[in-house]
C-alpha cells in the first residue's frame, strides 16, 4: 500500500479535522513510500521504535506521538534519538491522539468498552470535552466489588479504587487514559462510577464529596486497544500485515 493512500485513508476514517487536539495527527515522520507491514503501539518510545526496527516494519502507528502543545521543539536527546532511528531506518510514524479515542467501531474507549462487557448507550454530548466522555447503563446493577474485580481480571491490573456512595453500580462513564478532569462533566448526570486511567489528587475529594465511585484502571492499560483494532482493521482491509507490540507501563 502507498503512504499516502494510507495515510488520507486514517485522516478520514478517524476524522481528524473535525477534533480539536494537543499535536498533530496523522503522519508525523515520513519514512518509505510502500508499507507491507505495520506496528502499532500505544506510544512512539524508543523500545517500541527499536522493536518495529526489529519487526522490519515500514510503518508505526500509536496513540501518542511526539510535537504535543507547548513541547520544547528543540530536536536533541532522547528526541533526537527516538526521530533518528526513525529516519536512519526509512520507517514512516504515524499518530492518532484524541481522534482515536472518539471513534465509535475502532476507538480506544469502545474497544475497551468491548473487552470489560461495559453496556454502551453513546457520548456524554456531542460538542467539546464530554464528546470523549462514554456511558453505559447495566441491566442488572454490578456491586463494587464485582464491577473492579472485572477490570483487574481484563487489564492485569489492579484499579485504584475511591469509593462512592452507592453500594451497587449501575450508571458507568469513561473516557481512557488521563482524562481524571473531565469527571466534572459527569457530576449531576446520574453516574454511580467514573472510570479513567489516572487520577490526581483532587479526584478523590471529587468521588467522595459527589458520590461518584471513582477507578484509576491505568493510562497504559486503558489505552491499548484502540490502536490494536485500527491496525486489525487495516490488516483485513488491504492486506497488510499488522503486529501489535506491547510496552509495558505501570501508570
Amino acid at each position: 500500500m502507498n503512504r499516502a493512500e494510507l495515510v488520507n485513508y486514517l485522516d478520514s476514517l478517524l476524522a481528524v479535522n473535525t477534533i480539536h487536539d494537543y499535536c498533530p495527527n496523522g503522519l508525523q515522520i515520513e519514512g518509505r513510500d510502500e508499507i507491507h507491514k505495520i506496528v502499532t503501539g500505544v506510544t512512539a518510545c524508543q523500545a517500541l521504535i527499536d522493536a518495529a526496527i526489529e519487526a522490519e516494519a515500514d510503518a508505526i502507528i500509536v496513540h501518542h506521538g511526539f510535537f504535543w502543545k507547548n513541547e520544547n521543539p528543540v530536536l536533541t536527546g532522547m528526541k533526537k534519538k527516538r526521530i533518528g532511528a526513525l529516519l536512519t531506518h526509512d520507517i514512516n510514524l504515524l499518530a492518532y491522539h484524541l481522534p482515536l479515542d472518539a471513534h465509535m467501531t475502532l476507538g480506544n474507549n469502545i474497544q475497551l468498552a468491548h473487552r470489560l462487557g461495559w453496556p454502551v448507550e453513546g457520548r456524554l454530548s456531542e460538542q467539546g470535552d464530554a464528546s470523549l466522555i462514554f456511558y453505559g447503563e447495566y441491566a442488572e446493577p454490578q456491586t463494587v466489588h464485582a464491577f473492579s474485580s472485572q477490570i483487574e481480571q481484563v487489564l492485569q491490573r489492579k484499579p485504584l479504587h475511591i469509593a462512592g456512595s452507592s453500594a451497587k453500580i449501575s450508571r458507568i462513564a469513561w473516557c481512557t487514559g488521563g482524562a481524571q478532569s473531565y469527571m466534572t462533566h459527569v457530576i449531576g448526570k446520574n453516574i454511580d462510577a467514573f472510570i479513567s486511567g489516572e487520577i490526581s489528587e483532587y479526584t478523590t475529594h471529587m468521588a467522595r464529596e459527589t458520590g461518584i465511585h471513582y477507578f484509576a484502571a491505568g493510562h497504559h492499560a486503558t489505552e491499548r486497544y484502540g490502536v490494536q483494532a485500527l491496525g486489525a482493521h487495516l490488516a483485513e482491509a488491504f492486506g497488510i500485515k499488522h503486529q501489535f507490540i506491547d510496552i509495558p507501563n505501570p501508570v
